[in-house]
């Protein structure tokens, strides 16, 4: 092989091939097309009273309208205070009734006895209790019923009076519901207690207890339940004259009407809670859209987002709620952002790894060539320069997938560690010692500016910190000429918000920077080295990761060119980090 032929695999190392297609099975190729089909379909979407949210919602809510349901259990004491009231009520009317009997329906017998006027007794009842519903019996002290109200005396005899039920009101249907309504509800509280009226066709004071007992001369009352089940208050006072009982008055009164206010509240806390459980419904499925609904539009969005078709013209596919105003809204707010920052995180890897590719093909492609050809060879002069090649090529890969590895686990690295207390100045000081050391007597001078008496501390990693300026000095070392000289300076100050900062200059005294390139050059995998420097000996990624790292501590670093002072030229970094 020529010596044209071996400078020519000597340069392939500075060429950037492009990159080869690699060739994809076609059955492989269909599989990840139907898995990729598969995995973009989305979740079937559930209606609205479908959705587990809103059941519970619903749940919650109508069981607080069982509370006043659970009250209805309770309306027998409602009914107890009822009955109370009416007795009460009924005794006072009695006692009056029997009064008006002692003074009117009683004369003086023989011998001063007191004797009953059993025609008296029956006029004074159709008087006084005429068109009332409240049926009056008299017994006698010797047992013997002597009036009766419902009874009436007429030119054929005795006529009994029955009071006619009120008439039918409303249709079958709804007579056949309130039965029911009756029913289901006089199972869950129980039907009223109370022992069964019943009436011999001959009465007498025996048959009642209460009678027996107002004939001793107190007056008692007792509840009875109809052979319907409805309800009949009884009450027997005393008619005595002188003190002396003569006779027990026995009055009843139909119930129906405590049942009527019984079953009215009943209805009432029924109609209270039909409206409070349609309004519950209503607002219930209302809360769940407010809810439920915006949930649901951030989990489909997220499903779009993961299947990567979210289409939107926010381009991150995340609805925005800030009408919400709420914590939903604060939601989708922060996945926004999430979403958006993941995003540019994946952009940013796909461009780091298209550049990893491109930088590493690059000695890949040379290691390639010369091994080929180094096969091929039979001059031992030859093959050593193409070894040394190959030697280069490989040190040049080592370094630049130790740099890689290192630029790729940064940010895991920089959400990991603690932050603590880090001295600029100290660590400033340690820098230019140890590259003091490294470079010997010809290497370039250093000089360290620091204020007196004022903290240059920062909240950081020191390790990552202490690895910027160690860049930007091994940098400015090797675009310094020799004995020129390499300034650093540190130096408090505050911004126009009044925020505290520490900044720090390294400067040199080299060629300076292509003005058009002092964005470029933070750029990754960019290289501008100095004439005569063996090439491969930077990856391009040491101020790509200095910049990182130091927005990483919120801070930010630029580049300028030294202004020309007595014909000196130079660069100067500057970062900027905010102090404690």
């Amino acid at each position: 092989m020529s010596a044209d032929t071996v400078a020519e695999l000597g340069n392939l190392r500075r060429e950037s091939l492009p990159a080869q297609v690699p060739e994809v099975d076609e059955q492989q190729d269909a599989q990840a097309r139907q898995r990729s089909a598969e995995a973009k379909r989305l979740r079937p979407r559930r209606a609205p009273w479908r959705s587990p949210l809103t059941r519970r919602i619903l749940l919650v809510n109508v069981l607080v309208l069982v509370v006043p349901i659970l009250g209805l259990l309770h309306l027998d004491q409602y009914r107890q205070s009822l009955i109370r009231s009416e007795l009460d009520a009924m005794v006072t009317q009695a006692r009056t009734f029997s009064l008006a009997l002692g003074s009117t329906a009683i004369r003086d017998g023989q011998n001063g006895q007191q004797v009953l006027s059993h025609e008296s007794i029956r006029q004074l009842m159709r008087v006084l209790l005429g068109g009332t519903g409240v049926r009056a019996r008299v017994f006698s002290r010797d047992g013997q019923m002597v009036g009766d109200s419902f009874l009436l005396s007429g030119p054929g005899g005795q006529v009994q009076v029955i009071e006619l039920p009120p008439p039918d009101q409303g249709s079958p249907l709804v007579r056949y519901i309130s039965e029911i309504y009756d029913f289901l509800f006089e199972g869950l509280t129980g039907r009223f207690n109370a022992p069964i009226y019943k009436e011999n066709p001959i009465q007498r004071a025996a048959d009642y207890s209460e009678v027996l007992a107002a004939l001793r001369g107190d007056a008692v009352g007792t509840v009875w339940a109809d052979k319907d089940g409805g309800l009949l208050l009884s009450v027997a006072v005393p008619v005595q004259r002188y003190r002396q009982v003569l006779a027990s008055l026995m009055i009843t009164k139909d119930g129906g009407d405590i049942e009527r206010a019984v079953r009215d509240r009943r209805h009432d806390v029924l109609i209270v809670f039909g409206i409070a459980l349609t309004v519950t419904i209503f607002m219930s499925f209302y809360l769940s859209r407010t809810i439920a609904s915006p949930i649901r539009k951030l989990a489909e969005a997220a499903e779009r987002v993961r299947l990567g078709n979210a289409g939107t013209a926010s381009g991150n596919g995340i609805p925005d709620l800030h009408s919400g105003n709420d914590e939903i809204s604060d939601l989708a707010s922060a996945l926004r952002d999430m979403t958006s920052t993941l995003q540019d995180r994946l952009t940013a890897i796909e461009a780091f790894a298209a550049d990893v590719a491109h930088e590493i093909k690059n000695p890949l492609s040379s290691l390639r060539s010369a091994v080929e050809t180094v096969a091929r060879l039979e001059d031992p002069a030859r093959q050593k320069k193409l070894m040394n090649i190959i030697v280069d090529d490989v040190q040049r890969l080592d370094r630049l997938i130790s740099d890689i590895s290192d630029a790729s686990r940064l940010d895991a690295e920089l959400a990991r560690s603690e932050s603590e207390t880090v001295d600029i100045g100290r660590l400033l000081q340690a820098m230019i010692e140890v590259h003091k050391a490294g470079t010997g007597e010809h290497g370039p001078r250093f000089s360290l500016l620091l204020p007196d008496k004022e903290k240059l501390e920062v909240n950081g990693i020191e390790l990552r910190l202490g690895q910027v300026f160690r860049n930007l000095l091994a940098n400015a070392i090797s675009f310094s000429p020799k004995d020129g000289l390499i300034a650093l300076a540190a130096r408090r100050e505050r911004d126009a918000a009044g925020r505290p900062w520490i900044t720090i200059t390294v400067g040199d005294e080299g060629p300076g920077l292509v003005e058009q390139k002092l964005e470029a050059i933070f750029d990754r995998f960019y290289t501008e080295r100095p004439e005569g420097e063996k090439f491969g000996t930077h990856s391009g990624l040491g101020l790509s990761i200095s910049r990182q790292i130091v927005e990483a501590h919120g801070g930010e670093i630029f580049a300028r060119n030294r202004e020309k002072d007595g014909g000196k030229t130079g660069a100067i970094f500057t970062v900027r980090l905010p102090a404690e």
